[in-house]
């Protein structure tokens, strides 16, 4: 018998599923952090392997009949350093005596577009620390918006939203604009008191910006007036996304879903975005994600055995 495994590698754990070859998902795992571009590729290489070891002994299979194994990894879809990492999987397996028949490292965005809509054309739009928004149309060709990072890109994102709510912090104790409820929140939280603290938190104790989103997105709930605009302008961000995907795309409808813990929630900013869809591209379907994403790496890895 042949499997296929698919995985899903983020910034603290990794998702693993493996299925027969008909995609019939028959156990799922979770390890350690597969970031590679921060942790480095030995390590990430060991998570990997070590997932790949579990599904073997819960199974009871042999190595040989793993027939693909598809990872999804932040900067996987860079092929130098995707290819960089697949090297030092295939060199640590070889140390242990172990050869994969095929090993493919993609983007987990990429993965991510596979799952929600089973392989089907649709689109995605990723906003979590970072933003990014893949999609795929009838002829299977893929197209990308954003992703460019947080010091020339990713609008709508939790960075650029946490910046923004630290900028406003940051005029307030200046006196150059008026109080935020961002101030107060942040003080509950991380008892910013300051301009010296914030300051010191910033630049010395590498602050995770990405962590005040949700405290602008609190404020806005509370109708405060400064969060709002944030809230207004980080969403306009992600409406050009959507908008230059449909010129890519150039289909008259597109389903796209929603992936990432700024936009995937129920809060006053994924609502402001969808009530921004449905003003000016109604012909946008928002729906659920139909699959996780490396059930998306699971059915990369069946097309291209039956290709």
């Amino acid at each position: 018998m042949k499997y296929i495994i698919g995985m899903d590698g983020g910034g603290t754990n990794t998702v693993c599923a493996i299925a027969d070859i008909e995609g019939n998902v028959l156990y799922k795992c979770s390890g350690g952090p597969s970031n590679f571009l921060i942790k480095g590729t030995e390590v990430i290489s060991q998570n990997i392997f070590s997932l790949i070891e579990n599904c073997v002994s819960k199974l009871r299979i042999k190595y040989s009949e793993i027939k693909i194994i598809v990872i999804g990894v932040t900067g996987g879809g860079r092929r130098e350093d995707a290819d960089h990492l697949r090297q030092s999987i295939i060199a640590l397996s070889n140390n242990k005596g172990i050869e994969f028949e095929k090993i493919l490292v993609e983007s987990d965005a990429l993965i991510a577009l596979e799952g929600a809509f089973s392989g089907r054309p649709g689109s995605i739009l990723i906003s979590g620390t970072g933003s990014i928004m893949f999609g795929k149309d009838d002829k299977e060709k893929i197209y990308r918006v954003g992703g460019f990072g947080r010091i020339i890109g990713d609008g709508g994102s939790g960075y650029s939203i946490g910046r923004k709510g630290l900028n406003a912090m940051s005029k307030q104790f200046d006196g150059r604009d008026e109080f935020t409820e961002i101030s107060k929140l942040m003080y509950d939280n991380f008892n910013i008191t300051s301009a010296e603290i914030l300051i010191s938190e910033v630049y010395r104790n590498n602050f995770d910006v990405a962590s005040v989103a949700p405290i602008v997105i609190s404020a806005a709930e509370n109708n405060d007036k400064i969060a709002l605009r944030i809230i207004e302008e980080e969403a306009e961000e992600l409406l050009l996304h959507i908008e230059s995907m449909l010129k890519k795309i150039n289909q008259p409808v597109m389903n796209l879903a929603f992936i990432g813990g700024i936009i995937s929630r129920d809060n006053i900013f994924s609502r402001t975005l969808k009530q921004k869809i449905s003003y000016r591209v109604p012909h946008v379907n928002i729906l659920e994600p139909e699959n996780s994403p490396e059930i998306g790496a699971i059915i990369i890895g069946k097309n291209l055995i039956s290709a």
